[in-house]
Formats: C-alpha cells, structure tokens, sequence
C-alpha cells in the first residue's frame, strides 16, 4: 500500500465506525479527523466533498467484504473453468455462513454503515455509483453456483446474494433479532448454515 492508500483506509475505517454508531449524520469530514486521531482538515484534503467521502466508505467496505470471503476459501476472482471441482453443498453453506456470522458480529459496524450508505443513495442519485461496488458480491456468487451444479447459475447467482442479503438485514436490524441465536456463537453459525443450505437445495437442487 502507498501512503495515501494506508491514510485513505485509516480515514475510512474511522468513518465506517462513526456511521455505525450515528448513522449518516454523524458522517462529517471533522468528526473523521477526531476519530481516526489526525490533524483538522486532513480528511478533507484527501476527500474533499461528503460524495466523495462516502464512495470511499463503499470503496473500503468492499474491499474488506473480499479479505472476509478469501480468508473462508470463498471464490473472489474469476469465474473457475467448466472442469473446476464441484463445490459441496453442505461446505459451501457452512463458509458462507461464517462469513454471515462475521458480518453480524465482530463485522456488524461495517454492515450497519454498508445499508446506511445504500439508503443514502436512494435520496441523493449522485450516489447511485456506488451500487457497482455490489457488482462484485454477485460474480462471486454465479461463480459459487456454477461450481455447485446450479443450471441457470447467472439468474440463480443473482438471486442468491439477495436472498442472503434479506437473511442478514433480517438477522442484523429486523425481527430476527428477537428469535436468532447471539452473533459469534456456534448455535449462530449452524441456524445460519441451515437456512443458507436450504437456500442452496431450492436454487441448485444440492
């Protein structure tokens, strides 16, 4: 990393844990200097206008969504070749569901601040561009499906993120916050590898 690109995800990181904490509006260029522990102004000189900053957010958001699904052994790159192994069902929904897990619980702030940024956009259509940064979540997924047998993996990829996205909105800030096992628990892990299982037999039949 450049020294820009180590100051910019510093600024980011600090920025991501104030939208979780506050929401939008505690998302200002001065409240990110306090926070990350740096000098008045800096976040300005690096990302002058709140867009700006906010596309960076998404920016850094996405890339540490990519270290998660690596470090589970979840493809991140291109789609394997036709003769790749088939992935096991059962495998597949046991590391999606640790990285659910994760995003629930030792990653809930950059959840929460991932769906306060897109509710931004849908207010301020300048956003919109930050919307592509989900592009990336769902070629993963074609490329999971692929690999499990799934027929129409394209459709079937696409749906598949958004039904895992209404699993943790749901898990994270809906009604099953009340019923769910806590985050970062096994019993959390296994409830979130079921259903992610029984999403997996009813889109690939695996």
């Amino acid at each position: 990393m450049t020294a820009r690109t180590n100051r910019i995800a510093l600024l980011t990181d600090a920025a991501i844990e104030l939208i979780a904490e506050g929401g939008m509006r505690a998302l200002t260029h001065r409240a990110v200097d306090g926070r990350a522990a740096v000098p008045p102004g800096t976040t300005s000189a690096y990302l002058r206008t709140r867009q700006a900053l906010i596309e960076a957010v998404v920016g850094r958001l996405a890339e540490r969504d990519r270290a998660d699904l690596a470090q589970h052994d979840l493809p991140t790159g291109p789609r394997p070749p036709t003769a790749a192994p088939r992935l096991d069902g059962n495998d597949l929904a046991a590391g999606v569901a640790e990285v659910l897990d994760r995003w629930l619980s030792t990653g809930r702030s950059r959840t929460l601040a991932r769906y306060a940024c897109l509710l931004e956009a849908v207010h301020r259509p300048e956003l919109r561009g930050i919307l592509q940064h989900g592009t990336g979540l769902r070629a993963q997924a074609r490329d999971l499906l692929t690999r499990a047998g799934a027929a129409d993996p394209d459709r079937q990829g696409d749906q598949f993120v958004a039904f895992v996205d209404g699993l943790l909105f749901d898990r994270l800030v809906g009604a099953g916050v009340l019923s769910a096992p806590q985050p970062g628990s096994a019993a959390s892990r296994a409830d979130l590898s079921a259903a992610v299982r029984t999403l997996l037999r009813a889109l690939a039949g695996k």
